[in-house]
């Protein structure tokens, strides 16, 4: 494939070096406008900006074609099944009349791009270059013709070409009755087939069947229309649907890997719709028919979602069940070329090929997968190794596993997955442990690594080695890294030491993470979390669930008093909000659910918004610090007088902000909803303040009074 021929450019990637110029559009001529520039250096930053290669090809469309051929070439390498840029490609080529590398691209282009258009065009150059070759010529627009509805036949735009084959049959000379009687026969079959397909010429396409039968005989006529009438009525139906699904789809879209855009899961979706309607078979063809169908829906839903593997899993799995054993290869092949680093597809090949027997075939996938520096991973090198073990035997997968854990990409992961199989497996924990102390001798500072083999250990019952390889790592691991693994220490300690040891390693390891800033400054005596961290076990605990979360609150609290941060996460105790057991059992204690740092939004700045209100001077409230401008317009600034007005800066000094801020921006109302707005202020007031200050209560009764008896005579 063209695209595997370029240098590749990380989506992600802001390098705009010389080398990555070069290697991108080092055949394409200097660009000869800002806008062109603009555009390259876009897509040196991000080689699937759709917005910045549209312009480019704009611009080539404007050139000669010996310099649009380059960014047509640069485009459809990043864009393999943009079947419009294909046809501007191949159409430009036949402008020139340059028959050798039109035929050349469409070898490249047509069994990836199953779009109408583009087959149409095929048809119009094998038309164009073999018209004037008599018989030898039509059999191959013929043949054109048949290739073409065979792979895009079924497509809901394929009428017109349906209907330009029936004319092309028409045209075909017949000195004989033979002949006459062949071509009769041939344009028969191909009306026959074409009303039972869903397309949006179906209804024209019905019609010039019933006028060819008529012109032929009438009489046999009346019998074929009777027999197809009622297939032609079904795919009717079926067309008035498959329109709907196909009318979601968006056409113009170029494929991009997944970014998780609305747009794009609307498209997966319509796509993922159309394929179900298809696979349901709603006509009730027959099986090659509806095979057909499935096939090419899929193929025009991977020229959108070229990116997307499970796409190209799920055609792969139906042509498994559907197909012969080899069509399901061909599709993850292809998997593969268009997405080499999409792990989950190898495997998937791999396990296709195991399934069927075919262990040789499988194993060079695998060989394939870990050989690539590319492709290469720890979890490839497991997968691996798992397949030897099942397929060859123990003593291949330990060979296996002594040349493999060599390379620079098996982690610590490969050496327990190895140690764990010869245990599980083989049943042999002599060579378990063995791996594991090799590996130690390498990760010792992985803390994962540790907990791993200490949890091997505890399965062998040998808690002498335990403590020793915990002793052994906490003395070598940075303190700010040693979390998780004193925490496993004291959660062996609660489950298998004494009380003695129990609360050493529990003081131990609060010095040690005191330095660190990971816990809050407790008291030597301990805390009450780590006496529910020591019984507690499983999904039992000594205590409610509500002393639980008052312990999380008042962790929390402690957290944020201190100023100390901590990372946010979620904690799940058994429907218990706000506790993590895992954290309990080892003895760290509860951590927030979030961050301390809230944030609230100014209620002091609210404006009540009111279409009644008129718009005009806003009034100062020079005796409340800290509240907005009071709006002339404002209900108690209208009704009451200068000395309510000072009963009113009075009042508000005795309230929260946010509620003489609400209070003040009151907009202005008549009748009983004005009262009950103010009866409601008024008791919230009175609660507030009335234990504070008897007088100020008093006023504010007053106001109220002063209030009403300016709104009644208003």
């Amino acid at each position: 494939m063209a695209a595997n021929e370029e240098p590749t450019l990380d989506s992600t990637s802001t390098s705009t070096s010389a080398s990555a110029s070069a290697g991108l559009f080092g055949r394409l001529a200097p660009p000869l406008t800002l806008k062109e520039r603009t555009s390259r250096e876009r897509i040196l930053a991000d080689r699937y900006d759709v917005e910045a290669w549209v312009d480019l090809a704009n611009e080539a469309q404007l050139r000669p074609i010996s310099e649009a051929t380059p960014i047509y070439e640069q485009l459809l390498s990043i864009f393999p099944t943009a079947a419009k840029y294909w046809r501007l490609y191949v159409e430009a080529q036949m402008a020139t009349n340059n028959d050798d590398a039109t035929r050349q691209i469409f070898s490249r282009c047509l069994l990836s791009c199953r779009h109408v258009g583009l087959w149409r065009c095929y048809v119009r150059f094998i038309h164009k270059v073999n018209e004037s070759r008599g018989t030898d010529g039509r059999d191959e627009i013929k043949k054109a013709f048949e290739f073409t509805l065979q792979h895009i036949g079924t497509d809901i735009a394929s009428g017109p070409i349906w209907m330009e084959y029936i004319t092309f049959l028409k045209s075909l000379p017949a000195a004989t009755l033979q002949e006459e009687s062949q071509r009769m026969t041939l344009m028969r079959k191909a009306y026959q087939t074409a009303i039972l397909i869903p397309t949006h010429h179906l209804e024209q396409l019905w019609k010039d069947y019933e006028s060819f039968e008529n012109a032929v005989s009438r009489a046999l006529a009346k019998g074929l229309l009777s027999e197809y009438q009622p297939k032609y009525i079904s795919a009717r139906a079926v067309y008035k649907e498959r329109k709907k699904l196909c009318e979601e789809i968006d056409e113009n879209k170029l494929a991009v890997p997944p970014t998780g855009s609305l747009k794009e899961e609307q498209q997966c979706s319509a796509w993922r719709r159309l394929l179900a309607f298809e696979i349901g078979n709603p006509q009730r063809v027959d099986s090659v028919s509806s095979a057909s169908r499935v096939t090419l829906t899929y193929e025009q839903c991977l020229m959108y979602l070229y990116h997307h593997p499970d796409i190209w899993y799920d055609y792969a799995t139906w042509r498994a069940d559907n197909g012969p054993k080899s069509s399901a290869n061909e599709i993850f092949q292809r998997a593969l070329q268009a997405l080499p680093e999409s792990e989950v597809l190898w495997y998937a090949y791999a396990e296709l090929e195991e399934s069927r027997g075919r262990v040789q075939r499988a194993k060079e996938i695998y060989e394939k997968l870990v050989r690539n520096s590319s492709t290469a991973t720890a979890l490839g090198y497991i997968q691996f190794l798992r397949f030897i073990r099942r397929n060859e035997g123990p003593e291949a997968a330990r060979k296996f596993f002594s040349e493999a854990r060599k390379s620079q990409k098996c982690t610590y992961h490969f050496y327990v997955a190895f140690a764990m199989m010869a245990f599980c497996l083989d049943k042999e924990p002599k060579v378990a442990q063995n791996v594991f102390e090799v590996g130690l001798k390498k990760f010792m500072l992985e803390p994962a690594y540790i907990l791993e083999y200490a949890d091997f250990l505890c399965l062998l019952n040998d808690d002498k080695n335990i403590r020793a390889l915990f002793e052994r790592a906490l003395s070598l691991l940075p303190p700010e890294e040693s979390t998780e693994v004193w925490n496993r220490f004291i959660r062996f300690e609660q489950t298998y030491g004494d009380l003695a040891s129990m609360l050493k390693v529990e003081q131990r390891r609060k010095e040690a993470l005191s330095r660190t800033g990971e816990l809050v400054t407790e008291s030597s005596e301990g805390s009450l979390q780590d006496v529910v961290s020591r019984y507690s076990f499983m999904d039992l605990w000594p205590c409610s669930s509500r002393e639980l979360d008052h312990l999380a609150r008042q962790k929390w609290l402690a957290k944020n008093f201190t100023g100390k941060p901590e990372k946010p996460f979620t904690m799940q105790t058994n429907g218990l909000p706000g506790l993590d057991k895992g954290s309990l059992g080892q003895g760290e204690g509860l951590r927030p659910l979030t961050s301390s740092k809230i944030i609230r939004p100014d209620l002091s700045r609210m404006i009540i918004y009111d279409p009644r209100q008129k718009p005009g001077a806003y009034l100062m409230n020079s005796s409340t610090p800290g509240l907005p401008p009071i709006p002339g317009g404002s209900l108690l600034h209208n009704s009451i007088s200068g000395v309510a007005s000072k009963l009113l800066d009075d009042t508000l000094r005795y309230i929260s902000p946010p509620l003489a801020s609400f209070i003040i921006q009151l907009p202005v109302g008549n009748g009983e909803h004005d009262a009950d707005c103010k009866s409601a202020i008024e008791e919230e007031t009175s609660y507030l303040i009335g234990n504070n200050d008897g007088e100020a209560h008093l006023e504010f009764k007053l106001l109220k009074q002063e209030s009403a008896t300016c709104s009644h005579e208003e």
